[in-house]
């Protein structure tokens, strides 16, 4: 029997299986529990998914795209995340861009096109718990409180539980991708962020890509009439703290 090696040997990793090919999906079991994960269960509709996440909350979610509901796996991946914050694996035996395009709209922690081998199945898994508990590791802490603000430069402070930006009270409105750069660059306020972290967490890519990241603050700078990050040369941002968190 062929041996699997986690990254995260002393968890109890949880993984639901969203899949409503059944066989698939009991293979997929299989697979998953001769890696040394717990399977919390088998759905095989978006409404079940759902509900089963909010009564068991697995540690991470392979997620069937095309299911034969009304809902579809995109449907319940969008549910999913914005409510219970748990990493989503796609599933699917489609490749076109339009596909692609929808199921990157939830922010899936990997993609993975039917019929995939065991190895790399477990590195989507292994590769995805590590980000996500990088970057979600005080989760559990925020979540205790309604609000939490960083004071900013220029009358602007940003709630850290929400992901939203005040200026001189009102609210402004930011991109995904802008509340991301907040998110990250605010973790531990007045620490440099490095550039790949940055970029990473934004666009979850390994490869940075520079230009990318300037226009994206560039951008907001512009949206803010005022630059609340300090470039620090040639090794990342931080953010410019007037006030510490209150």
């Amino acid at each position: 029997m062929q041996k699997f090696d986690l990254i995260h040997k002393d968890d109890d990793i949880n993984v639901l299986i969203v899949e409503d090919e059944v066989v698939l999906a009991m293979a997929i079991e299989v697979s998953l529990k001769k890696m040394g994960f717990f399977v919390s269960g088998i759905e095989t509709t978006a409404s079940r998914a759902i509900t089963h996440t909010k009564n068991h909350h697995p540690d991470i979610i392979i997620m069937d795209i095309n299911l034969n509901s009304a809902q579809t796996g995109i449907d319940a991946a969008n549910i999913i995340w914005k409510k219970f914050k748990i990493p989503i694996i796609f599933l699917t035996s489609y490749t076109n861009d339009k596909t692609i395009k929808d199921a990157m709209e939830c922010e899936p922690y990997g993609y993975l096109i039917k019929p995939c081998r065991d190895e790399e199945l477990k590195a989507s898994i292994n590769l995805a718990l590590h980000k996500h508990r990088y970057f979600f590791k005080d989760i559990n802490n925020l979540e205790k409180s309604k609000a939490e603000f960083l004071f900013l430069e220029g009358e602007l402070k940003f709630d850290k539980i929400n992901s939203e930006l005040f200026q001189n009270d009102e609210k402004i409105k930011l991109t995904k991708n802008e509340k991301k750069l907040f998110e990250i660059i605010t973790k531990n306020p007045g620490d440099i962020v490095g550039f790949e972290t940055i970029y990473a967490y934004i666009w979850r890519e390994n490869l940075y890509d520079m230009g990318k990241l300037r226009t994206l603050i560039y951008r907001l700078r512009i949206k803010l009439g005022i630059d609340p990050f300090e470039n620090m040369y040639e090794q990342g941002y931080k953010i410019k703290v007037t006030k510490k968190i209150a």
